[in-house]
């Protein structure tokens, strides 16, 4: 048995394909999901956005050998550090 999963976000084309399985003979089954808003980041969120963008981009770098990344070790000193600032 095969499982295809469609998301359709218009009516109009979520019958037309129930209707070509329905002329094929297959089962289906339909999950509504509600749609998601986005809402703005908070300043707490744009913080944890901003680092995480940061730290995959010096990954990204690291990763085509144009910067040396810290090793464990001087991560963990350095975050020492800054907590008895």
């Amino acid at each position: 048995m095969t499982r295809l999963t469609v998301d359709i976000n218009n009516k109009k084309s979520e019958k037309a394909v129930k209707a070509v399985l329905e002329a094929l003979g297959l089962n289906y089954e339909l999950e509504q999901h509600a749609e998601t808003t986005k809402r703005p980041l908070n300043k707490a969120e744009q913080r944890v956005y901003k680092n995480l963008k940061n730290s995959f981009e010096q990954i990204k770098l690291h990763q085509e050998g144009k910067i040396e990344l810290q090793n464990a070790k001087e991560a963990l000193a350095e975050i020492e550090a800054s907590l008895k600032d």
